[in-house]
This record gives C-alpha cells, sequence and structure tokens, in this order.
C-alpha cells in the first residue's frame, strides 16, 4: 500500500464499517484505492456504488475505470455504454483519462467513439 494515503484509507475503512452504504465515504475510499493502485479493492467498490446509486452515470463510468485498469476491457466498455446511457457525456475527458487508457487501442471503445463522433 501506498504509505502516502495509508492514512486517509484506515480512516474512510473505519467510517465503512461503521456505515456501510455510506456514498461519500464509498466515493472517497474507492478513490484512494486507486490512487494507491490497490484496484481490486476499488472495483469492489465502485460494484457497490453502482447498486447503491444504478442511475448514476459517474457511478457507472467509475466502474469502466475499475475494470479498464484491471484489463477487463469488455466489461470496461460495457460499464461506460450503461455510463454513457445514464447520461455520461464528458467524452473530452473519456479520451483524456489515463484509467481508461489501456482501452485507447480496444476496437469496441474506439466504436463509442465514432458513435458518438469523438475525435481522438
Amino acid at each position: 500500500m501506498s504509505e502516502k494515503f495509508e492514512f486517509e484509507i484506515e480512516f474512510f475503512e473505519s467510517l465503512l464499517r461503521k456505515d456501510t452504504k455510506n456514498i461519500e465515504v464509498i466515493e472517497i475510499l474507492g478513490e484512494l484505492y486507486t490512487r494507491s493502485r490497490r484496484y481490486k479493492e476499488g472495483l469492489k467498490l465502485d460494484r457497490k456504488l453502482v447498486k447503491l446509486r444504478p442511475e448514476n452515470p459517474t457511478a457507472h463510468y467509475n466502474l469502466a475505470c475499475s475494470y479498464a485498469l484491471l484489463e477487463r476491457r469488455a466489461e470496461a466498455v460495457q460499464s461506460l455504454k450503461d455510463a454513457i446511457g445514464k447520461g455520461y457525456n464528458d467524452f473530452k475527458w473519456m479520451i483524456q483519462d489515463q484509467d481508461l487508457k489501456g482501452l485507447h487501442n480496444y476496437a469496441n471503445f474506439k466504436k463509442i467513439l465514432e458513435e458518438h463522433k469523438i475525435q481522438t
């Protein structure tokens, strides 16, 4: 674990143990896990967020990022499609987001960009 985030992670993990459905804590802890390269733990929280907030496009987008970081490209693309279907439209960020870098040469990701007329 990155020592840079160790205190924060332990703090938010303790908060999550007290309230397992606290969306704000889940979001913060998920981000900390990702920044610490604890991608599997981040994925678990992103899945939980999607269950708690199924209509939230950002929750689906973050789930896509977690899948992409774990090189699960098909699931990442499906989650991106879900995010877009629920209103996510920051395609400029989608192209720049380093979490999705592993998808840039993936045909199904390129297809999403083409469908929405996004230039890379």
